[in-house]
């Protein structure tokens, strides 16, 4: 502690600016797993091509919430539209995630207009809501629906890159800060892209699961095995670049590598050793390779696909805490570390945490309500 200055003691970016890239990788993932449908005609994932773009939209929405509630003045953030500066990393979210998100919800409007259609005949203020959506336009046909799926699969095409850039730039924010050694990696932008569709696949698994057991619904075997082998191929990049960066950096012995070394065996050992690779990284390579490789009953590979699928997104998470906190437990003098335990119920605490990674899924089940983001599902027999 000694040799940590005295504006190090405390750490800056907390919870909050951990929860803004989890957010951020569970939208671009679920976007590709969108796209793999509407682009490259992945008939398998069609059970989920629906939930994965809504998903992708709804936690767009509360992307930029955590930072909002990490700066002092939010109301300020909106600078970045009024005086742009394209010079600045930081500002280039603002434009990077406007774009995004008018594409998203362009896409959607096209994939579920026929839904909107149906909805808005009806009467009530959701009807009613539909209705405005679609600017009062009723009129359809199979030349509007051949119009609207080429329209639709432009830009879920257009998106692929788009929600790269989202979730790569977060990387690159970490990326170019030189003077932090833990973050200082070209292969940072890409580490991030890749753990971001990583837990966009398996909060889909996790979500899919979840609300088919709620329901009573019959599961598609055919899409939870295409998925469970996604997340497989998926996390075996993403962890093998993970270990490729920090072996380099130890291969490499530069002046950094002492100071880094004490960071992993004194303060990230358990985060980052034991639990990040040791237990939810290698536990669930193993159960997705079981499920991949063997043809197991369908209940023993649903549990080995849903419990892998839990575990990465706790591993993904973790990779986000050792990334944001664990960078700014090194002092700038690389002498030193500093100590951070996040509060409970602080502006940045866990409790508003948590709050805000659930509205999401609030919200998602406010827009199944509306039009159904599982039109294919079918109950399991003998039930009501």
């Amino acid at each position: 502690m000694s040799y940590v200055f005295p504006n190090e003691v405390h750490v800056t970016w907390s919870v909050m600016i951990v929860l803004y890239p989890y957010i951020t990788g569970l939208v671009a993932g679920a976007f590709i797993v969108s796209s793999l449908y509407h682009v490259f005609g992945r008939q398998e994932l069609k059970s989920v091509s629906r939930f994965s773009l809504a998903s992708a939209f709804v936690f767009l929405l509360f992307a930029p919430i955590p930072l909002q509630i990490h700066l002092g003045h939010p109301e300020r953030s909106l600078n970045i539209m009024i005086t742009p500066n394209f010079s600045s990393a930081m500002a280039g979210f603002g434009f990077i995630y406007s774009s995004y998100l008018l594409l998203v919800v362009l896409e959607i409007w096209f994939v579920m207009r026929s839904d909107f259609i149906q909805r808005a005949r009806g009467k009530g203020l959701v009807p009613l809501f539909c209705r405005a959506l679609l600017l009062f336009d009723l009129r359809e046909d199979e030349a509007t629906r051949r119009a609207d799926h080429r329209i639709a699969k432009f830009l879920a095409g257009l998106g692929i890159p788009m929600a790269c850039l989202l979730h790569g730039y977060v990387g690159f924010l970490f990326g170019s800060l030189k003077s932090n050694p833990w973050w200082s990696t070209a292969l940072m932008f890409v580490i991030f892209i890749f753990s971001a569709i990583v837990s966009g696949i398996s909060v889909l698994i996790f979500h899919y699961f979840v609300v088919s057991r709620i329901n009573r619904w019959k599961i598609d075997q055919g899409c939870v095995r295409a998925m469970g082998r996604y997340l497989w191929g998926f996390m075996i990049v993403a962890v093998a670049l993970e270990l490729l960066e920090i072996l380099s950096i130890a291969y490499k012995q530069t002046e950094e590598w002492e100071i880094l070394d004490q960071l992993i065996q004194q303060k990230l050992m358990i985060t980052y050793v034991v639990l990040q690779f040791g237990v939810f990284s290698l536990i669930p390579f193993l159960m997705l390779a079981v499920s991949a490789l063997f043809k197991l009953p369908s209940r023993l590979q649903n549990t080995l696909v849903w419990t892998s699928a839990t575990m990465l997104l706790l591993q993904v998470l973790l990779m986000r805490w050792n990334v944001v906190i664990g960078g700014q437990l090194l002092s700038k003098s690389l002498r030193g570390f500093t100590d951070y335990f996040p509060g409970i119920w602080e502006r940045e605490g866990l409790i508003l945490a948590a709050v805000i990674f659930t509205m999401p899924f609030v919200i998602l089940y406010g827009f199944h309500r509306i039009v159904p983001l599982f039109p294919d599902a079918e109950k399991l027999p003998g039930r009501a």
